[in-house]
């Protein structure tokens, strides 16, 4: 699975979008980079923009375009009633798929180096990307703001974690960092009334309520030694809320700020906004996602609900994010769709997954056309994704069958195994035919000068060694897959045991077809070393999957025949 970080730099200006074009440009420059928005404010005079992509790509689209608003931003001219002390005022990186927040740190870190080593902009590291905790706190970054810089940086402790300690009187400093991902989230109320949504936003909300003596809603309000008011928690952690009244809908909601869906995700909002308004006798109808949320966010909301429910979350992802929808309501105001909310599907690659999208019958076709590919490895890929399909429709079907109903979570288990499995091969069968392209590709290649063959026998090697690569994971996975049908065999739905007989058959022929193409593909690599290891290894993987493939067919038969 790919890396996806996000990005969203604020730039000092919110007036001329002109300026804020030829920055936007920069960043449409990279490949691999989608431009998701561009927010600017007049009265701030700064532009939000936020962009998404894999790791290494995002940072360099950022320093291109804090780069190029270090020459047409000049801070000497910028008026604006937001806090800011550069051109590039803050460009934080966000964690959203597949990258744990230490990476994104490692990465923000890089940026920062880069942008105060090559632009010579004095570069602050805030949040988690912070080298010391008061750093951590954007605003004690930003403290002074940009009039007062040229005095606070010639200080020892304010020395720059990045660049020049000295005072950059164009691009002013800015502030690098990595933070989690905030979801902005209003649960609707079957209500008009703010101030029971206030309420209700105050129950669970980190910050809470003011404390009062007495009665909660008149009584004295609680201060302490220094005078400040005393605030009673709420129940959730990373959260922030308030409540208001939507004249569009015509209902109040409960408007949240999720800062770490790690600590408190969004289902887990919800859940608690219903329970606290039910306690106030108000109903939630559902709920509404402003701007974008990464994937892994709705696939956990729905198997939360699934299993609330004692049902298998070994289901497919458009299952599974169906049933998020519905249990959280983001249909309830306006329709949801998907393809434009969640991230990841937002910046998907068009082109990628050719073969998978088409349907049976242009498969089909397309194999036995006098196209070269998809050939065998393609298909082995296939052959295995239905095989392991089966296992996990046993399991499913185990896990839903009447008089069962205890043995839900063993079958789920087996079945969210068999659907990561799926997945993967069903990924595979695309990718062994882009193995197959790379090499064409460098096949194509100039080979005129010895520069030019030396550099086209390089990347002919390369090529065919990933096209060992990707069809020894099909056999490694339909090995692994083996498990599972095995499992059902012996302990799924009675009923449904021809089934596994068949995945397993799938799941041997799947091994042997792709160890066929390690095989071939073997013998255009000079390095036997690598060879020698797959192939070695590809051959146990075949004699352990002709083995399980007889052990499984023993237990069908012997359950169907009574042998």
């Amino acid at each position: 699975m790919n890396k996806i970080i996000e990005c969203v730099p604020n730039f000092s200006e919110g007036r001329d979008m002109g300026i804020m074009k030829q920055i936007t440009d920069q960043i449409e420059t990279v490949e691999g980079v989608k431009l998701l928005d561009v927010d600017p404010g007049a009265a701030t005079n700064r532009t939000v923009v936020t962009f998404v992509g894999s790791p290494e790509m995002v940072i360099e689209a950022a320093f291109r375009a804090v780069k190029k608003a270090s020459e047409i931003i000049d801070m000497r001219k910028h008026k604006g009633e937001h806090p800011r002390f550069g051109a590039t005022d803050v460009c934080p990186l966000v964690p959203v798929s597949n990258i744990s927040m230490e990476e994104t740190v490692e990465f923000a870190r890089k940026l920062a180096k880069r942008i105060g080593e090559e632009l010579e902009i004095p570069v602050y590291c805030y949040e988690s990307a912070a080298f010391t905790p008061e750093r951590r706190n954007l605003a004690f970054c930003r403290s002074g703001e940009y009039e007062g810089l040229s005095e606070k940086i010639v200080k020892p402790e304010w020395k720059p974690d990045f660049g020049p300690a000295k005072f950059n009187e164009k691009s002013g400093a800015t502030a690098v960092g990595a933070r989690d991902f905030l979801v902005a989230y209003n649960v609707n109320l079957n209500t008009t009334s703010t101030r029971r949504a206030n309420a209700i936003a105050y129950d669970i909300r980190e910050k809470g309520r003011v404390k009062r003596e007495g009665n909660p809603i008149t009584g004295k309000i609680v201060k302490d030694e220094k005078g400040n008011q005393v605030f009673v928690p709420g129940t959730l952690k990373s959260v922030k809320g308030i409540g208001w009244y939507i004249e569009e809908y015509g209902i109040a909601q409960i408007s949240l700020n999720l800062t770490n869906i790690s600590v408190t995700p969004v289902h887990v909002a919800f859940e608690e906004a219903s329970k606290k308004a039910a306690e106030r006798g108000i109903r939630v109808t559902g709920s509404e996602l402003v701007g974008l949320i990464p994937l892994k966010a709705m696939i956990d909301a729905g198997k939360y609900f699934l299993k609330k429910q004692e049902r298998s979350v070994g289901v497919s992802e458009d299952e599974i994010i169906k049933i998020a929808i519905k249990s959280l309501g983001l249909d309830d105001l306006k329709p949801f769709n998907p393809k434009e909310k969640i991230i990841e599907y937002l910046i998907a690659d068009k082109n990628q997954g050719r073969l998978v999208k088409m349907d049976l019958k242009a498969f089909a076709n397309e194999t036995a056309s006098e196209s070269p590919a998809p050939g065998g490895g393609s298909i082995s890929a296939y052959v295995g994704a239905m095989g392991v399909s089966l296992g996990t429709m046993v399991a499913n079907l185990s896990s839903h069958k009447s008089g069962w109903d205890a043995r839900w979570e063993e079958f789920s288990d087996w079945a969210e195994k068999g659907q990561a499995i799926k997945d993967e091969l069903i990924r595979l069968v695309d990718e062994d035919t882009n193995a197959f392209n790379k090499i064409m590709d460098a096949f194509g290649l100039p080979k005129g000068s010895d520069d030019e063959k030396k550099a086209r026998h390089q990347a002919i090697q390369e090529a065919s060694q990933y096209a060992i690569e990707v069809p020894f994971k099909v056999m490694t996975k339909s090995l692994e897959s083996m498990e599972i049908l095995k499992a059902m065999a012996e302990t799924g739905n009675p009923n449904s045991v021809s089934d596994a007989g068949v995945g397993a058959l799938c799941a041997r022929t799947a091994v042997r077809g792709a160890y066929l193409n390690v095989k071939i593909n073997a013998s255009g690599v000079d390095d036997k070393d690598f060879t020698n290891r797959f192939l070695t290894q590809g051959a146990e993987i075949e004699q352990k999957a002709e083995a399980l493939e007889k052990e499984i067919i023993a237990i069908v038969d012997q359950k169907i025949l009574g042998k």
